[in-house]
């Protein structure tokens, strides 16, 4: 059936829906005022200090939910990127989103962000937060594909720490950097089976060991996750340069592919770039709006 919708008050957001492997990511592509910066870290300044009710809006229910994941697409400084991107979730805003980047690869093609696109590959290159990110999209008689890209040089932070994690003891967890800070910890020590325990089972261990070490537990790989953990292998001589390993989400089965490409130095440590690769699908477009008088517009969040 064909419904006629009344026009509607209020502000209006548009937005493409996608994910990666099972993670959720919201594109923005309408309803932001300008975000003011000359860079892209003091866009993210910006919109953390003025535009914050939006990302609520948008990442919050009744609108989205407690695991959405959004980007803003913004101009980036750099001559060489063809676009900038603000990541945003549910706690805030962070510096790097691997399965975003997967994701943000094709509709960057698929939206006319890169003019010429050229088959096998297209390249993107997208400035986030922690630096610049290249990006490879398939792309083959108009559509796109596949995408894989070379993060930002990713490192061993620290290996074998113990921690007191409330409710666990003492747990051993080594910290890789790939874009964002991770904490690894072997999911054995919980009692736990990352292949077939229950995902809740696995949160809530994740829970414990975040207030200890900032670390999580999430529905695919993820892309900055997988970086951390193959520059971790790497560090610990468990895997060579351009041998590929595949990292499975025991949530949703999902896969995703890492390697490292090439050595270099981040600061004092020595690093790795590596490369992911991943799928990324569209599962919608919307318009939302915001009613003056509706007193839940910003949104609340449930766990």
């Amino acid at each position: 059936m064909d419904v006629q919708l009344p026009p509607h008050e209020g502000a209006k957001l548009s937005v493409v829906d996608m994910h990666t492997g099972g993670e959720p990511l919201r594109v923005i592509v309408r309803g932001y005022p300008e975000v003011q910066g000359d860079t892209v870290l003091s866009k993210r300044r910006y919109l953390r200090e003025h535009l914050d009710h939006l990302r609520r809006a948008l990442m919050y229910e009744p609108r989205g939910h407690y695991d959405m994941y959004g980007a803003l697409v913004v101009r980036s400084e750099l001559a060489e990127a063809h676009l900038g991107v603000l990541f945003m979730h549910n706690e805030g805003y962070s510096t790097m989103c691997g399965h975003a980047v997967i994701a943000l690869g094709r509709f960057a093609v698929d939206y006319g962000l890169v003019k010429e696109p050229r088959s096998p590959e297209t390249a993107v290159n997208i400035h986030c937060p922690c630096g610049l990110v290249k990006a490879f999209v398939e792309y083959s008689e108009g559509k796109t594909g596949a995408v894989r890209f070379l993060s930002v040089p990713a490192f061993a932070f620290a290996t074998d720490l113990t921690v007191t994690v409330k409710g666990f003891g003492d747990v051993m967890v080594d910290i890789g950097y790939g874009g964002a800070y991770y904490a690894f910890v072997d999911a054995r020590r919980f009692g736990l089976d990352v292949s077939k325990s229950r995902t809740r089972d696995l949160v809530d261990a994740a829970t414990a060991v975040t207030t200890a070490v900032k670390a999580q537990v999430d529905r695919s790989p993820t892309g900055s996750g997988v970086t951390a953990r193959v520059a971790l292998q790497y560090h610990k001589g468990l895997i060579q340069l351009n041998q590929s390993r595949t990292f499975k989400s025991g949530a949703t089965g999902s896969q995703f592919r890492g390697k490292a490409v090439e050595e270099t130095m981040c600061g004092d440590f020595k690093a790795v770039v590596v490369e992911v690769a991943g799928r990324a699908f569209y599962t919608g477009v919307s318009n939302f709006v915001q009613e003056p008088d509706d007193v839940l517009t910003h949104g609340f969040l449930l766990k």
